[in-house]
């Protein structure tokens, strides 16, 4: 429990706020921190063009590129896959350039997981997102790395999440964003964070591009058959299939289309003999502490960097061996949204994943990067949504995955498809090595003032 006594006079300057969670967060020990700065303080709105959040419409959403745009909610603002969202229809949605991103902007989270931050690149930019993020548009007084950077990190974390308010929903506003001081730092120390900063975003454009090049030969090798809505199944094909499955789209569905058509025209191999193990950690009671070991759950691996607040302890943790994330593994949720693919990068390595995360390492049968760049393509997922099982809460499990077919088409090709992945996870583990280290500056500069 905390505890303290708040004059009166300090609720002033924050709109008379009576609840005790706003006066006795960390937020409000950060600000006398800040307030201890050698360097001059600004508020936030100083170093903006604007703040906002965009505009509010009722969302229609397509099916087509050619009609749609895509669509980011706050959460998809952090995701390393900015390709794999909704689409809101150009037709239907007004004040289109009100909800437009740009290349450069810093984005808030304002409400759900509130204060996550991103820094705008050019995969970010002439998307659209909702009104649940913040944009800060920033202006040449302050650099825009530096601003993100400093928002970014958990002093700027604690500020922006000590303005939150509302009973159910919470929220923050742009206009507390804009009041909170900022640091002017030496224009030596911005330029080296802001350096660092757009290294990062332009590693992680270049990645997504190396990515994309990867999953796009996959598909222009093998065709995406149209789905059947309708279909018949004989009793025979029923009793030999995977544990009797009965349901009708197990059978009838893109999957099972894109299977057949894989039998067909193509050398194949299933999952499980292109792989030296395909599993997922046992159920284990989980001792949460502060100072442990990372702990990713299954959306946490889709992250652009990958992170958790929840940490488990490194003493009574028992399986830490079967729960650590190794490099070059490749990642599937086994609930949730499944058909999503993770390749496990530096950025993830050395942290824990949950029972919910199936765990796969090629051999060397088939390269890993093609591997992966087939079950993240339309077809590959098509393939993994075959086998879901469950009504309320749906799964995959490692069986099922061990009996999808990849097919085995030529040498040259899978070598440069691996490459092009391995392209993508070295530029994303440098990326997230340089973003760290920009916002570990400042975190350093500002403890500094303490001692």
């Amino acid at each position: 429990m905390k505890t303290g006594y708040i004059h009166r006079k300090s609720m002033n300057p924050c709109g008379l706020r009576f609840d005790s969670s706003y006066h006795l967060s960390d937020g409000v020990a950060v600000k006398r921190v800040i307030a201890s700065s050698p360097y001059p303080l600004m508020p936030i709105e100083k170093a903006a063009d604007r703040i906002f959040i965009g505009g509010r419409a009722r969302r229609v959403y397509v099916k087509d590129r050619e009609h749609g745009i895509p669509f980011l909610s706050s959460s998809d603002i952090l995701q390393a896959d900015l390709e794999a969202v909704k689409l809101a229809s150009k037709k239907y949605t007004p004040n289109v350039e009100d909800m437009k991103l740009q290349k450069g902007w810093t984005l808030i989270t304002r409400s759900g997981t509130i204060g996550n931050c991103a820094f705008a690149n050019a995969k970010h930019a002439q998307k659209l997102a909702s009104e649940h993020v913040i944009r800060l548009v920033p202006n040449n007084i302050l650099r825009e790395g530096y601003i993100y950077a400093y928002l970014a990190s958990k002093q700027g974390y604690s500020l922006l999440t000590q303005g939150t308010f509302g009973a159910v929903i919470q929220h923050i506003e742009p206009a507390y964003v804009a009041s909170l001081p900022i640091p002017v730092a030496p224009e030596s120390f911005q330029q080296e964070v802001d350096d660092l900063i757009q290294e990062s975003a332009r590693l992680r454009e270049e990645a997504a591009d190396a990515l994309q090049q990867a999953i796009q030969q996959v598909e222009d090798i093998i065709p995406y058959p149209s789905k059947k809505n309708v279909g018949c199944v004989s009793s025979r094909t029923i009793l030999s299939s995977h544990n009797r499955r009965f349901e009708a789209n197990y059978y009838i569905s893109e999957g099972h289309d894109i299977e057949k058509y894989i039998y067909k025209n193509f050398k194949w191999k299933p999952l499980g003999q292109v792989c030296e193990d395909i599993s997922r950690p046992d159920i284990f009671k989980r001792f949460y502490v502060q100072n442990g070991i990372v702990f990713l759950g299954g959306a946490d691996i889709f992250l652009a960097s990958p992170d958790s607040k929840k940490q488990l302890s490194k003493t009574k943790t028992t399986n830490i061996s079967s729960l650590a994330i190794k490099e070059n593994t490749i990642l599937i949720p086994r609930s949730g949204t499944i058909g999503n693919v993770a390749w496990a990068h530096a950025g993830h390595a050395q942290k824990l994943a949950s029972e919910d995360v199936i765990r796969l390492q090629p051999n060397d049968i088939l390269r890993g990067g093609y591997i992966y760049a087939f079950l993240s393509s339309s077809i590959g997922k098509a393939l993994i949504q075959k086998h879901i099982f469950g009504s309320v809460i749906q799964h995959i499990e490692p069986p099922h995955l061990k009996l999808i077919p990849i097919p085995v088409i030529e040498d040259s090709i899978i070598d440069n498809i691996h490459k092009l992945v391995i392209e993508y996870s070295k530029k994303v583990g440098k990326a997230i090595e340089n973003e760290r280290q920009a916002i570990s500056m400042i975190e350093q500069e500002i403890e500094s003032w303490t001692k």
